[in-house]
């Protein structure tokens, strides 16, 4: 899913890793976008699509709203670091 909306808005998903309560992404994407933008996008076409795929299982545990992201979100540039010790680091994510 994340990879399909990446694709629609011309970023590339160079790394992921999902752990058990939050995911790791590695993400180029043109200057014109926000990272609030990205995330906002993010969060907002995941939910929609898990909640039409899987509606009955959800309704399970999320019985007030229709939710699946927490508010929250942290973020941060490359900077100094280059490209391959990010993905490393994502990579070893999770484990």
């Amino acid at each position: 899913e994340i990879e399909s909306i990446a694709n629609h808005y011309g970023w590339q998903i160079i790394e992921q890793e999902i752990d058990k309560d939050h995911i790791h992404i590695l993400i180029r994407y043109s200057p014109k976008w926000s990272i609030l933008e990205i995330v906002r996008l993010l969060k907002q076409l995941t939910t929609y699509r898990m909640w039409q795929k899987h509606e009955v299982y959800l309704c399970r545990h999320f019985w007030k709203e229709r939710t699946f992201w927490s508010d929250g979100y942290f973020s941060c540039s490359i900077g100094n670091v280059s490209k391959e010790i990010i993905q490393k680091y994502i990579q070893e994510q999770g484990r």
